[in-house]
């Protein structure tokens, strides 16, 4: 008789996860369950099938609030009624068409309304519920006529006093107000908790009306779900063959470009991977993806298809994807098999400008009431938690603070703290709030309100309200619409270069943009700044270990730098049996035969299949269970001990001693988590090997549309200075030549207004407009008379040289702006017929200091331009060594003086450490290791420049240096405040650094790998 339960996706209300309400109801031998969360649909589709697994009838439905006022509870009495609750909260949630109060126009659904909010008149699917507390009010008459009408109404939110007290502590969180200012509207009664139907009937032994009506209910209510039968949409054209007959077409015509002069190799394969599609239905999905291409080749886009779809020739066929599967040896089965039940999903990605406009047409195309994005719940955080209790308890911002960044350990011990601890923990992983996934789209077949309600977020498209999981489990594959900056770069590189060379580049020719001699010199020697995934330090330190001078081996690079192989310890015997291919031996032949790429490590999601199937004789489904577990997929950590069980009763029957098979599974299962497929690792390669090309042939384009694009690993300096040792010259922002964005006139680069942080981006955008609709500016007072702005802002333009045109000294500029700003000039600006000519003002000429410049560019920039870091240094010392010849240095100790670029934090052992990229007086990077020892004495102390002192080590090709002393340098003192010493000493405070921060466990020593390199019996 429980028709209106809460779980803890009442978002900051309930309690009780979907698998402690179900247990409840198992202890307490409840026979019908019925879960009505408020406002959301959520947790129905696991509290069905958990309901059905324990043999409890399930019931879902809805409880409708606005403003936390409790309108009605919604039951279904069939699957449709779910439909007919989620559009009347969708219509409220995306449109804010209000919801009725009373009499909603809900045909298949039961409402029962609190004695709070009687309608004047009741439908017959319209009933009252009555609260244990409430029967003493049905004396009343105007009630006790109504008694036929009415249900028992014992809610449950809770179970536990500690519970109870959590409640409130969420609806504190919620209203965002302390404890003690809730009123006894904001939370729930005491008692709304399971109790025995046998005591719940005893409350209600003088009206057995009311329990009879209640069970009537219960028991009309049949609703169910069929989880089996994909819900995507189910074809492009109207029907399945027309559907095949199209893709068949389109794939012919893309197998004839693709392989001219194919021998019928590809044409096989093709017939077998089309006969496949069209058994599973999955036509309508691969043809809805192609459309999606179809759409972004014609507006001039760029993308990349990649994950497990790059598996499939029929996709490359499409252009959907870009990798020849037959190049890389990539089957299909990895893709889509017989046995797989749920569609293949596409993993696409944009520049991160062109995203919405895909977004727009895919919505736009199949329909909004088909298409939304997926959820996501996002949980409470060990942070957040602590910080929303705290303030609950109504704890100042200062104690908020240590309670949100320091250690539990660090915390007062007090009585509001224990209990902030206490309430906290039970938050733990908790959902808050719901958000839209990263890029997971449904496009569904019925109205996708069928199966759930729908919310807006921030962002304008609409999400359903469960998250990827679920959406699997109910039969939908989301198509994932992902962006990023890299394929803006590349677009924007291509567009730049038409636009000023005149030369169309068609980077997505592979014969041009994956195997190239001048691009596998720069791949081999890690000249890899501003590429697109390797121009990190530690994927740049691998390719120069490894010597990577082709596509093949970027690809295997790809993925062994992904956290879960080099964890393992396989980048390391990777890098060691690439570079001494003579000195291992496979311990195993099927580690030959399925692994000889990559020397008998395994590198790929696939290459962990191959071992599970060839050396344990797993069959292919158990294969695809361990797969999905190392993705990070597979949530059933119980069916992945089946698969480890039956792994080692396999290999026992095949004959492999318990040794040997240990450590095999040692090696799969230290591989867990963190690896991609090849036909993700080759796609990446792809965008790498685009990139790198660009920046080969076309270097200053590139970096041009590299800083645009805001960059990627580093910081816009960076960008700039490699700007620069590509040959261009780097001029300061000017309102005559610089645009909002970064430009490129022959080898000048005009920093574009974007980067002045304190210019508003309106003036930022209007400068440039201005000055194309009326010409150059003439001067200074032109401009004041046609570009809105302050004195302030104005200044700043002055101070980077945005008015050098004038040929007039700075402090000539700004003493003409403050009489061209006085008091009530020009505040009206327009255009004038007749101009009178600007006022000449005779100021004396005054002797600056040759760094000035570079000083504004630090305030203004975070970095100097007219001059490097080094000639703003005290000292004239440029180091012994230079990051060129490091290599030949190998054991010794150098001495280098160096600008710091970025410092990444790694835990060892031995404590912290840290990685530091520098460059060195002549431009060029190396980079350092700082263990804890060393950095206890000789911190970090800023970006800036280091004197360095430390020993050199080559690992395979590649130098670093260990550090064992270093110590900033001084810059000169700041000549514009040559009167302030205090003054003059702060500009160093500007010079930033890229600092990144990890905290995963050590990487594995050689000697702890422990990877056998001889043969095992």
């Amino acid at each position: 008789m429980f028709i209106n339960c809460h779980s803890y996706h009442s978002l900051r209300y309930g309690t009780i996860s979907i698998e402690e309400l179900v247990q409840q109801a198992v202890e307490s031998e409840t026979k019908v369950l019925a879960l009505t969360d408020i406002n959301t649909i959520t947790g129905i589709y696991d509290f069905y099938k958990l309901c059905k697994e324990y043999g409890i009838k399930p019931v879902v439905g809805v409880e409708v609030r606005v403003e936390n006022e409790l309108y009605y509870i919604c039951l279904a009495k069939n699957r449709s009624s779910i439909g007919e609750v989620n559009r009347i909260l969708t219509n409220y949630n995306c449109d804010g068409i209000e919801i009725p109060k009373t009499n909603p126009k809900l045909i298949d659904s039961y409402i029962i309304y609190p004695l709070s909010n009687l309608p004047e008149v009741l439908f017959e699917n319209e009933f009252i519920g009555v609260k244990p507390e409430e029967l003493n009010l049905l004396i009343k008459p105007e009630l006790k006529k109504l008694i036929s009408k009415m249900v028992v109404l014992q809610s449950v939110t809770f179970q536990t006093k500690r519970e109870y007290n959590l409640h409130k502590i969420l609806r504190a969180i919620d209203k965002n107000t302390l404890l003690t200012k809730l009123s006894a509207d904001d939370y729930c009664g005491e008692n709304e908790k399971f109790i025995s139907i046998s005591d719940l009937s005893k409350k209600y032994e003088h009206y057995p009306e009311i329990i009879e009506n209640t069970k009537r209910i219960l028991n009309d209510c049949e609703i169910e779900f069929d989880f089996s039968t994909p819900k995507n949409k189910k074809h492009y054209t109207d029907s399945k063959e027309n559907d095949f007959k199209l893709l068949k077409q389109l794939a012919y015509k893309g197998l004839q470009q693709r392989y001219p002069n194919d021998k019928g190799i590809a044409l096989a394969r093709v017939e077998k991977e089309l006969e496949v599609i069209d058994q599973l239905n999955f036509c309508g999905y691969f043809l809805i993806t192609w459309d999606i291409i179809q759409y972004s080749n014609k507006m001039g886009f760029m993308h990349v298809g990649r994950g497990s779809g790059a598996n499939s020739i029929v996709s490359f066929c499409l252009g959907i994807t870009d990798i020849c599967p037959l190049e890389l040896d990539l089957y299909f089965e990895r893709f889509l098999n017989l046995n797989r039940k749920t569609p293949p999903d596409f993993d696409i990605d944009w520049g991160w400008e062109n995203r919405d406009t895909i977004l727009r047409y895919i919505f736009n195309k199949y329909g909004k009431d088909h298409v939304a994005f997926c959820g996501t719940n996002v949980e409470f955080k060990y942070k957040s938690i602590f910080r929303e209790v705290g303030k609950a308890f109504g704890l100042p911002k200062e104690e908020l603070d240590i309670l949100a960044t320091k250690s539990i350990n660090e915390h007062d011990d007090n009585s509001v703290f224990r209990s902030v601890h206490k309430y906290g923990k039970l938050l733990e992983k908790f959902p808050n709030q719901r958000s839209m996934h990263a890029c997971g789209i449904l496009i569904a077949e019925e109205p996708i309100t069928n199966f759930t309600a729908l919310e807006m977020p921030p962002k304008g498209f609409p999400i359903v309200q469960f998250d990827m999981h679920i959406a699997e489990d109910i039969g939908f594959e989301k198509f994932d619409i992902l962006s990023q900056r890299g394929l803006g770069t590349i677009n924007d590189t291509v567009k730049l270069i038409e636009e000023k060379r005149g030369i169309k580049v068609d980077i997505r020719n592979t014969a041009i943009s994956k195997d190239e001699v001048r691009a596998n010199e720069f791949l081999s020697k890690g000249k890899t700044i501003g590429c697109f995934y390797i121009e990190s330090p530690a994927m740049r330190g691998l390719l120069r270990r490894l010597k990577c001078e082709n596509y093949k081996v970027l690809v295997a690079a790809s993925s062994i730098i992904r956290p879960g192989v080099a964890q393992s310890g396989m980048m390391k015997e990777y890098i060691f049996r690439h570079n001494n291919p003579d000195k291992f031996e496979y311990f195993h032949e099927v580690f030959e035969k399925e692994l000889g790429e990559t020397y008998g490590i395994m590198v790929y999601q696939e290459d962990v299949i191959k071992i599970a199937l060839h050396f344990g004789g797993l069959s292919a489904p158990d294969g695809d269970i361990l797969r999905r577990a190392m993705s990070g997929k597979g949530r059933s950590l119980s069916a992945l001990q089946k698969v480890k069980d039956h792994f080692f009763e396999s290999c026992k029957q095949i004959g492999h001693s318990e040794q040997l098979s240990k450590e095999v599974y040692r090696q799969i299962e230290s591989f867990a988590g963190y690896s991609f497929c090849k036909a993700h690792s080759a796609s990446y390669a792809v965008e790498s090997y685009q990139s790198l090309y660009l920046k080969v042939y076309y270097p200053l384009e590139f970096m041009v549309s590299v800083i645009n694009n805001q960059g990627g690993f580093y910081r816009t300096e960076v960008y700039i200075h490699e700007a620069r040792m590509s040959g261009a010259k780097i001029m300061n922002p000017c309102v005559n030549k610089s645009e909002y964005k970064t430009t490129l006139y022959d080898d000048e680069v005009y920093l574009g207004l974007m980067h002045l942080e304190k210019l508003e981006i309106r003036l930022g955008h209007f400068i440039p407009e201005e000055r194309k609709k009326n010409g150059d500016f003439k001067s200074l007072e032109d401009f004041v008379k046609r570009v809105p702005v302050g004195v302030e802002t104005i200044q700043i333009l002055i101070f980077i040289g945005a008015f050098r045109f004038t040929g007039k000294q700075k402090h000539e500029l700004l003493i003409e702006v403050r009489f061209l700003l006085s008091e009530n000039k020009f505040d009206f600006r327009y255009l004038t017929l007749l101009e009178e000519p600007p006022k000449n003002y005779k100021l004396p000429k005054v002797d600056r200091h040759k760094y000035e410049d570079a000083f504004d560019e630090i305030e203004i920039l975070g970095f100097p331009v007219s001059y490097s870091p080094f000639d703003i240094l005290q000292t004239k010392y440029r180091g012994s060594v230079m990051a060129k010849d490091l290599i030949k240095h190998h054991k010794q100790e150098v001495k280098m003086l160096a600008y710091l670029i970025s410092r990444k934090h790694v835990p060892t052992k031995r404590g912290t450490m840290f990685f530091g990229t520098w460059i060195d007086a002549e431009g060029e990077y190396f980079d350092t290791a700082h263990f804890s020892d060393c950095l206890e004495k000789y911190p970090f102390q800023g970006g800036g420049c280091y004197l360095l002192l430390g020993t050199v080590e080559v690992d395979f090709h590649f130098p670093t240096i260990t550090i064992t002393k270093m110590a900033k340098m001084p810059f000169i003192p700041d000549p514009r405040y040559s009167l302030d010493k205090e003054m003059a000493q702060k500009a160093q405070a500007n010079i930033r650094e890229d600092v990144s921060m990890t905290f995963r466990k050590p990487y594995p020593q050689e000697q702890e790998i422990g990877l056998p390199r001889h043969k095992m019996t």
